[in-house]
């Protein structure tokens, strides 16, 4: 094994300074759920075969190019994973407490495809490959989602190289075609960039830190402390599920727009959806004392769809309602069979949409005010909602509520044949 070298100040500070590029939405995700699995297994299994490393600012870990048989959990500090020379890197992606680097070492036995650098003072959980191996065997439930979430890691980046070719190839031919329209292009490119760093800063970094970190803590802290602060800790995991489904689903919109079809379509039961979807809005509903009625009739066929594209409308439809409508407002699910095609409409009872603005709300980045209340976000859900609806060969639109009282978002999906 290599001694540990420093790198010089010139290239350290090349490293710390550099901007993060854009890297796959779904690893802060995956680095949790590795924590969250290993919180599972006892505690001396996890001591006999993970050992502690401590590095200083400047540290390498491990170089591009080295072979290496051990992958790391950040306990505390953060690490830059460096990929090029140290002084003119090709990229620099930041990671903190909870996540992994260096896991592919797990799993096969070729060079590091980037090199790992302490930006702070950092302490890591080392695990070898035969120790992990061995992790494995003794837990076949851990076993299966460990494979299952570096299989996923995986998939994602292929999937992410296919979507950033695509929106290249996307925005070559809209630069072409809107020569003549620079300021709109401007506009359009800065509100992009604006959204890019709101992803990539503002929501995943921070709150994938932060819902590490309450992971680490169920590593550490006593069971009667854990149990105390359940609460909190559960509406930490919900925050973060909500936030990986902004990131899900702008990644879906860039592949619906280039033409490229998402997940498997089965038969999918929507009734049996909303658990999920009321579990990650029970927070918001309590906090405005609103109550989610649910009106699903026990013959309701089921829909030939992608269930988690559904369930994220869904979720987007309940989380528009519950912002519009006063506190205390009743809000309805409901779903009928209409033919070939299931109906499901949520009404609320807020200020309702102006008859002008029932059309430009599910275009994207669209935003409209209504009953003084300034809208949030960038204005994206309704967007994923007309796209992923449509993608399903169903129909979307907004209308007036029972009485002409709030809105009545209406989405239909084709029944299984």
């Amino acid at each position: 094994m290599m001694r540990t070298q420093k790198l010089p100040d010139e290239e350290f500070n090349i490293v710390r300074a550099a901007q993060p590029a854009p890297i796959d939405p779904s690893e802060t995700a995956a680095g949790s759920t590795v924590v969250s699995l290993l919180s599972s297994l006892d505690r001396k299994v996890l001591d006999q075969v993970m050992v502690e490393h401590r590095y200083t600012p400047g540290e390498i870990v491990v170089y591009e190019g080295q072979y290496g048989d051990i992958a790391y959990l950040i306990w505390s500090g953060r690490v830059a994973v460096v990929q090029g020379d140290f002084a003119n890197p090709s990229s620099v992606n930041y990671r903190g407490p909870g996540e992994v680097v260096g896991e592919m070492s797990l799993i096969d036995n070729k060079p590091r495809s980037a090199s790992i650098v302490a930006l702070d003072d950092v302490r890591l959980l080392g695990i070898h490959r035969n120790d992990f191996f061995e992790l494995l065997q003794i837990d076949p439930n851990f076993s299966t989602n460990m494979m299952e979430i570096l299989s996923n890691r995986l998939r994602a980046a292929e999937e992410m190289s296919r979507v950033n070719t695509a929106i290249g190839r996307e925005l070559s031919a809209e630069v072409e075609v809107l020569q003549s329209e620079n300021e709109a292009l401007r506009q359009m490119e800065q509100r992009r960039q604006e959204l890019s760093e709101l992803v990539v800063h503002d929501l995943r970094n921070p709150l994938g830190n932060l819902f590490s970190a309450l992971n680490m803590l169920e590593l550490v802290l006593p069971e009667a402390v854990l149990e105390e602060n359940r609460e909190l800790l559960e509406i930490a995991r919900l925050s973060h599920l909500r936030m990986q489904d902004l990131v899900d689903s702008l990644l879906d919109i860039a592949q619906i727009e280039a033409g490229r079809p998402l997940g498997e379509r089965e038969p999918t039961n929507v009734a049996s959806l909303m658990g999920e979807v009321t579990q990650l809005n029970a927070f918001a509903l309590d906090k405005r004392e609103m109550t989610l009625a649910q009106n699903f009739p026990e013959d309701l066929p089921p829909v030939l769809a992608d269930p988690n594209q559904i369930r994220r409308v869904i979720t987007n439809l309940i989380d528009n309602a519950i912002k519009y409508s006063p506190k205390g407002g009743p809000l309805t699910i409901t779903a009928v069979r209409q033919g070939s095609m299931v109906e499901v409409s949520v009404v609320d009872a807020g200020p309702g949409v102006a008859p002008e603005e029932r059309e430009r709300i599910f275009d994207r980045f669209a935003q409209a005010e209504a009953g003084g209340i300034r809208p949030r976000g960038f204005g994206l859900g309704l967007s994923y909602c007309k796209l992923a609806i449509e993608a399903h060969n169903g129909r979307i639109w907004v209308e007036p509520g029972p009485d002409g009282v709030g809105s009545r978002f209406v989405f239909t999906l084709p029944v299984v044949i």
